[in-house]
């Protein structure tokens, strides 16, 4: 039992550390949006067919949300790209019949607006002992023995 409490628990540490739900539902909108040329394309499969573009923009969305799990600090870059993506894919996959859409821009929306972790408790500390010595540095005081 000791084992799946860690397990958990680090799971919780590094779910705190991304923007894990905005992640999640644009791979699930990317998922649904891909889902629908993969059924269409054995009836539409002719040339000059924009099922490529269904395919192109829903890989997009889910690579976004995998991305972000990888690399959370751009994440408002990859939800502005996720929103954009899911919404221009209602020319090629029908946005996976909207619910894709919907999704992707929710899950872009969560990523815009995640904020990253500033400071922990202990890095907090460390910074009010520098600010207290920067204090004393510009006040003029000379404290250090020479």
């Amino acid at each position: 039992m000791n084992s799946t409490y860690s397990k958990r628990e680090r799971f919780k540490s590094w779910r705190a550390r991304r923007p894990f739900w905005g992640a999640t539902l644009c791979i699930l909108s990317g998922l649904i949006i891909l889902w629908v040329p993969a059924k269409l394309y054995e009836v539409a499969a002719a040339p000059g067919s924009i099922l490529f573009v269904g395919f192109f923009l829903g890989g997009l969305t889910l690579l976004m949300g995998v991305l972000t799990f990888i690399m959370p600090r751009l994440s408002t870059l990859l939800g502005v790209l996720a929103i954009f993506a899911s919404v221009l894919s209602i020319m090629g996959a029908l946005g996976g019949f909207l619910i894709g859409t919907i999704l992707g821009i929710i899950g872009g929306s969560m990523l815009i607006a995640w904020k990253p972790e500033i400071a922990s408790k202990p890095a907090e500390q460390e910074s009010k002992n520098d600010n207290f010595a920067e204090k004393e540095v510009a006040s003029g005081k000379d404290t250090l023995s020479e």
